[in-house]
């Protein structure tokens, strides 16, 4: 790693523009991407690489029908690129044919009378495939019909973690539920939600989309703390006046029983309660340098919020914090470390 601050890129115009330019000035990290993404499948995957593509091409067509201006965004990353539609396709889909959970996360959010400062927040650690670091970039986006939109994600995405100039902000976790298999990847629909102003019309964002997988989306909004359970029948929106925290299982009542189906994602079970037990710790009195205190806990080491590598767990011992992230919406700033937060500083990005 040679810096402490990732690649940072804005764009604009169209759908088609702001693909183009993405390409124009990220190809190389796009194209390592995908190779990062197919071998990432191949080595976590069930299925063959001709099964993956079939995979890709009709998630495709899920995508169009759910967002033509997205997918006309992708094709024009794909084409200024130089990359193949689908192996671009494959990156946005590559948790959809596999069996397993590629990362786990720990995030949380809290309402402006629980922060020091007064101001809405929304925070993550990212726990993941450290190969990922290479690509990841910070994004700006400013199309033509929607709210201007920072992200931290690998660079081809057609969407990931950020927040919009409206003041909605995102993290996503991982969540272990029954999957579809087919559908529309979660990326273009947590950048639907991303277009929004509100949290009724983010919320509609989500349950519109033929969802292929599951995934839990912790948010900050205008209205407060939301966080949206979304398994691929059904949304579930979480609320709490102060606060709200989510690792890798269900809590909404009414799923809740769908974690005896499936194991115990990355210690999920114990990060919960200690997540909950340091924000609590700071009730009211939250701020930027107690979260990042936060999520340099190694309590549960090395399955710790502060993730590191396992080499006694042949499974998942690999996934380790590759970021942490802190989004400010009133400040339009997010903070992130790039690498584990108990060694790495937490640099700022602003909306440009």
């Amino acid at each position: 790693m040679s810096s402490t601050r990732y690649p940072e890129f804005t764009v604009s115009g169209s759908p088609r523009e702001m693909g183009n330019q993405i390409g124009e000035q990220a190809g190389d990290l796009v194209s390592r991407f995908c190779e990062v993404a197919l071998e990432s499948a191949n080595r976590m995957a069930t299925a063959s690489p001709e099964f993956a593509r079939e995979v890709s091409a009709k998630s495709l067509e899920f995508a169009r029908e759910y967002s033509p201006d997205l997918v006309d965004e992708l094709e024009g990353i794909a084409e200024a690129s130089n990359v193949d539609i689908l192996d671009l396709t494959l990156a946005q889909v590559r948790n959809q044919f596999t069996n397993d959970n590629d990362n786990a996360c720990t995030s949380f959010s809290a309402s402006p009378s629980f922060v020091s400062d007064g101001h809405h927040i929304v925070a993550q650690t990212w726990d993941a495939d450290p190969a990922l670091d290479e690509v990841t970039i910070v994004l700006t986006r400013k199309p033509e019909n929607a709210p201007d939109y920072i992200s931290v994600g690998q660079a081809g995405l057609i969407g990931y973690m950020g927040f919009n100039a409206a003041g909605i902000g995102c993290c996503v976790n991982t969540l272990p539920a029954p999957i579809r298999g087919i559908g529309v990847p979660h990326y273009f629909s947590l950048r639907r939600l991303f277009e929004q102003t509100s949290l009724d019309d983010a919320v509609h964002a989500v349950e519109s989309a033929h969802r292929a997988i599951p995934v839990n989306i912790m948010m900050t909004t205008p209205q407060g703390p939301a966080n949206i359970e979304a398994t691929v029948d059904e949304v579930f929106l979480l609320r709490d006046e102060n606060y709200l925290v989510h690792t890798n299982h269900c809590l909404h009542d009414t799923i809740v029983d769908i974690n005896k189906d499936f194991p115990e994602l990355c210690d999920s079970y114990s990060r919960f309660p200690r997540m909950t037990e340091l924000v609590e710790q700071s009730a009211a009195n939250i701020s930027k340098t107690g979260i990042e205190q936060m999520f340099k806990d190694h309590d549960g080491y090395p399955g710790s919020i502060c993730r590191h590598a396992n080499p006694d767990d042949p499974k998942h011992g690999f996934i380790e914090t590759v970021f942490a992230m802190i989004v400010d919406t009133q400040a339009q700033e997010m903070y992130v470390s790039r690498g584990n937060p108990c060694t790495a500083p937490f640099e700022t990005y602003r909306m440009i």
